[in-house]
């Protein structure tokens, strides 16, 4: 039997479109990730240092993934009116001014929520990313192409397997100086090795925010927001909290926690890619029916808080989950919307910042006011299942969206 996913059928995907330009988005968006989660990864010693609460370790990890949504939609405008290039560079360079103020700066609460802020810069390059691919490929191969390119959430592997190192050895001033050498790198070779493309709008044809809103009223756009919400908010405002909620509840060090969300984090990023090609071979959303019931029995079980080896496997499982349908979402992302795709990718993508910012929040306040981390995992299961109950309708939104979106502007569809 062919494996779902030969090299072969990888190689003919890369040679059919400028595997340089892939190349220059994935590192763009692996780096970004690193940015948009070091705080997660520095969370429990930034608390200790400051006697943070859990409430307020979790709103310091969750306030980047907030940033970076709303940025997202700003910067998947600024991809299609002023080009994904400039954009691309224009993001990095926030991220850099973020951790150079992280390392002179953050002695006081108030201080770190405003580089917090500025780390959403971090989530903005999924909106940069995604276009910057998708422009440089066939539509034959955009499932496969963005989920690769997706994969650049391998980021919050490396961020969370490394920051707590670099703590460790220099203290959280010297772990977001760190940071610093990747951003500059991804700078160079973003200017280099990527192609620059015509704007796909012209300049003044309309603000970003009545785009935005004209898209965001299409039926089919705000029912993949919901669900992206579900499953790349589970996976990045999950895979963030874990060292917070690893150490409160099982004990866990910096460096173990930060070591097993880099695991969970690592096969999440891995299996989205096939996640894309099975929506590519068998359509994105009859799998999707699949991938939100398992969720939904995932995460109940990881609620039962069992022993430390049992809940690693469990919490391993349900991001690998969540990775597989957030390659899904985006293949049908790309089919529905391929004109439109980088405003299309910073709305859907805003939603999952802010299901990423929710995730940390809702964990936190309820460890606080329950005393168990129980009813965080329950909500994913609730809002998971219900995720499940509307692709069914949505079968019949498709048509009408790609037929009859607005298009104020020259605003096509």
């Amino acid at each position: 039997m062919k494996s779902l996913l030969s090299l072969s059928t990888l190689g003919v995907a890369l040679r059919s479109g400028h595997w340089p330009t892939l190349a220059g988005a994935w590192l763009h968006l692996t780096v970004s990730f690193m940015v948009w989660l070091l705080f997660g990864a520095l969370a429990v010693a930034i608390g200790q240092g400051l006697g943070l609460s859990a409430t307020q370790q979790s709103v310091l990890v969750a306030l980047p993934l907030l940033g970076g949504a709303v940025l997202r939609i700003a910067a998947g405008w600024a991809c299609d009116w002023y080009g994904a290039k400039r954009t691309g560079l224009l993001v990095l360079g926030v991220q850099l001014i973020a951790v150079i103020w992280a390392v002179f700066g953050g002695s006081s609460y108030a201080e770190l929520l405003g580089i917090a802020l500025l780390l959403g810069a971090g989530g903005a390059s999924f909106a940069v990313a995604m276009p910057v691919a998708s422009r440089a490929y066939p539509a034959t191969h955009q499932g496969l192409v963005l989920g690769l390119v997706a994969s650049g959430n391998i980021g919050t592997v490396l961020v969370l397997l490394l920051a707590p190192r670099w703590e460790a050895a220099l203290g959280w001033h010297g772990a977001c100086g760190i940071m610093a050498v990747p951003i500059l790198i991804a700078i160079g070779l973003f200017t280099t090795v990527v192609q620059s493309e015509p704007t796909v709008r012209a300049v003044g044809e309309g603000a970003w925010w009545q785009a935005a809103w004209a898209m965001a009223r299409v039926p089919s756009v705000y029912w993949l927001c919901m669900i992206y919400g579900v499953t790349f908010g589970g996976f990045v405002g999950l895979t963030s909290f874990l060292p917070v909620l690893l150490h409160d509840q099982y004990g866990s060090d910096p460096i173990v926690g930060g070591s097993i969300a880099a695991l969970c984090g690592f096969m999440g990023s891995l299996i989205r890619p096939v996640g894309g090609y099975v929506a590519d071979r068998w359509g994105g959303l009859p799998v999707l029916v699949g991938v939100f019931v398992a969720l939904a029995s995932m995460t109940v079980l990881a609620g039962s808080l069992p022993a430390l080896p049992w809940i690693v496997g469990l919490l391993v499982v349900t991001v690998a989950v969540m990775g597989f349908g957030n390659g899904v979402i985006f293949q049908i992302v790309s089919e529905w919307f391929p004109k439109d795709i980088g405003l299309a990718s910073g709305l859907v993508g805003a939603a999952g910042g802010v299901g990423g910012f929710l995730v940390p929040v809702g964990f936190g306040l309820l460890r606080e006011s329950t005393g168990t981390f129980v009813f965080g995992f329950v909500g994913l299961a609730v809002v998971s299942a219900a995720a499940a109950m509307t692709v069914v309708p949505a079968l019949r939104w498709r048509p009408q969206a790609v037929a009859q979106a607005p298009s104020p502007g020259g605003f096509s569809r």
